[in-house]
């Protein structure tokens, strides 16, 4: 089963490029899919190109979806990125 979760932009430029592709990067290893959801449009999270696409401004409600063999553990390690990069403060 599918594993989510959703999180505010609070980084006041938005998802740019430094963070985008940092994010990118590190979910890159993973063997599930990664889709990330924004303004009922969807992108595979591997894809710069694609993250950056969506032009996501601060405030803007992101949600991250993984499917696959380590799907648990794919959202754990986004989730700790983007508080990393100061994307978001997640709370759960």
């Amino acid at each position: 089963m599918a594993q989510r979760f959703e999180f505010i932009v609070e980084d006041p430029v938005g998802l740019y490029a430094g963070p985008a592709s940092q994010l990118v990067d590190c979910v890159k290893q993973l063997y599930s899919h990664m889709t990330l959801r924004y303004n009922n449009k969807e992108v595979n999270l591997k894809s710069t190109m694609g993250v950056l696409s969506l032009g996501i401004p601060a405030k803007a409600k992101i949600e991250i979806i993984a499917e696959g063999e380590d799907e648990k553990r794919a959202i754990e390690i986004v989730k700790d990125k983007i508080i990393e990069l100061n994307i978001s403060s997640i709370e759960d």
